[in-house]
């Protein structure tokens, strides 16, 4: 018992060293990269590396930027925080280079990944004289005809974090490690999307200037948004007072850690400061489960208190698996491809939108109007009716998770398109398939047996012997059957 017992703790400790190896490894490397790169610099790949191979730091030896490696065999180029291995900003994030001796960057004015068969994977497109990495995370390169002037820098091409101070304005956006969600500003806004196909975008979660502070005025230039020191995400327009402040938890008391701002994989928004040995969790845009756009996957009902099942109720939600009750979809219904236009119908009462606040509505005058408004339309995924209000709110976008709510006077009517949900009935089919050709099989052998043992017993009771006479009995058929039985299992796993 007390082996088993110390088990966990040895793993624990084997996964510590781990990490503590890799963590010395970066650092190491690190504090051997340069601090600036010049014309004709140009690097490969080791492809002894694992993770990351440093290739310039800052001044300070906190931050690194170099080849990130992804899935073993993909290549990022990053910026990466040292202390804690994390990921800062990267090159591009929806392209990535192969691992490979053959990839090479370069920098000849321009900084530039490429390999034999992209060429140009990736280009600053500039004429610069040196790359230099600062404290503050940003990368730039320089023109050193006179005084250093910034050409290009990564500040202006944030991917999925912000961190302090960095200017974020209404010409970028952060997009999740994902690609499923970004974040946008609009005229006087934060807001967070959902991205489907087709540059189809639904707002999920929206942050204004408080009325009672705004002092946004209308043709004064765009806003933008700054992570500050202090614990705030500041919106301003003109000058360095703030129009709005989102507080972060730590607000008004001043933590000396290095702070970053990233959108999740969830879709959420969340911020977070460095104590000089773990990252603190001090902010989070959403905060309920249910708020989240894909918390329960496509065709998912995520209910306050209970957790995820599905819109369908023949279908068991299976955490386990990939958390979705159905493939998700995308695109539209508006397809001349046979069988991409046609769908059926799922309907449930109980039903809400996450974002009915941010969706608009038109007012019919019953369900079957609301429903009709969405069923001749191709592009319309679904729609949820409030038979109290008469409010038609229709999905022009395919269907995630929705609410669900005890109210049953709000219906939710919702496309599924045909053909979706055939590879469970197939994978269905096959097990069945399997299992009847091994039923055939055993009987098969059953009846090939009886047949032996009867030829056998006859010739042996021509010859004077029976099974009483010191024959050795094989047992009852199933004892044989639950052997065989299990023997099939075991080549089928």
């Amino acid at each position: 018992m007390e082996r088993l017992a110390t088990t966990p703790c040895f793993l624990i400790l084997a996964i510590y060293l781990l990490c503590s190896i890799k963590w010395i490894q970066i650092q190491t490397a690190a504090a051997a990269a340069t601090q600036e790169l010049l014309k004709g610099f140009t690097a490969t790949p080791d492809l002894s590396i694992s993770s990351f191979q440093p290739l310039l730091t800052d001044h300070t030896g906190n931050y690194s930027m170099g080849f990130l490696r992804v899935n073993r065999t993909l290549l990022a180029l990053s910026v990466l925080h040292v202390p804690s291995a994390e990921p800062l900003w990267q090159a591009d994030m929806a392209r990535l280079a192969r691992w490979s001796e053959s990839t090479q960057l370069f920098f000849n004015g321009s900084l530039i990944i490429s390999d034999p068969h992209t060429k140009v994977f990736w280009s600053t497109g500039t004429n610069g004289d040196r790359v230099l990495l600062l404290n503050t995370t940003n990368l730039q390169i320089q023109n050193l005809d006179q005084s250093p002037t910034v050409l290009w820098q990564s500040f202006d091409f944030p991917t999925n974090t912000l961190v302090e101070n960095q200017n974020f304005t209404v010409n970028m956006s952060l997009v999740s490690s994902n690609g499923l969600y970004s974040m946008r500003l609009g005229e006087d806004f934060i807001g967070l999307y959902e991205n489907f196909e087709e540059d189809i975008k639904q707002i999920y979660w929206k942050h204004g200037a408080l009325e009672a502070k705004a002092e946004i005025v209308e043709g004064q230039g765009p806003i933008y948004i700054q992570l500050d020191p202090g614990g705030f995400l500041g919106m301003y327009q003109i000058g360095s007072t703030p129009v709005d402040v989102e507080a972060f938890y730590s607000f008004q008391h001043p933590v000396p850690g290095f702070r970053r701002l990233r959108l999740e994989p969830d879709g959420n928004l969340k911020g977070y400061y460095w104590t000089g040995t773990n990252w603190v969790l001090d902010y989070q845009a959403i905060k309920d489960q249910c708020e989240l756009p894909g918390s329960c996957g496509s065709y998912g009902l995520c209910t306050p208190g209970s957790g995820c099942s599905c819109i369908d109720n023949s279908t068991e939600y299976n955490s386990a698996a990939d958390g979705e009750c159905l493939p998700p979809e995308t695109g539209n219904l508006c397809s001349r491809i046979e069988g991409q236009s046609k769908f059926r119908v799922l309907r449930r009462e109980g039903i809400e939108l996450l974002n009915k606040e941010l969706t608009g509505y038109e007012t019919t005058s019953s369900l079957e109007q609301c429903e009709r408004s969405c069923e001749n339309n191709c592009s319309c995924w679904g729609a949820v009716f409030n038979n109290a209000s008469g409010f038609c709110y229709r999905m022009d976008y395919p269907i995630r998770t929705v609410l669900g709510v005890g109210d049953e006077t709000k219906v939710g009517y919702f496309k599924v398109r045909e053909g979706t949900g055939k590879k469970a009935e197939s994978r269905f089919g096959l097990v069945v398939g399997l299992l009847g050709a091994t039923v055939l099989a055993f009987g098969c052998g059953v009846v090939g047996f009886g047949v032996y043992r009867a030829w056998t017993w006859r010739k042996k009771r021509a010859n004077g012997l029976t099974e009483d006479a010191g024959e050795v009995n094989p047992g009852p058929y199933k004892t044989l059957g639950a052997a065989s039985f299990r023997s099939i299992e075991i080549e089928m796993t």
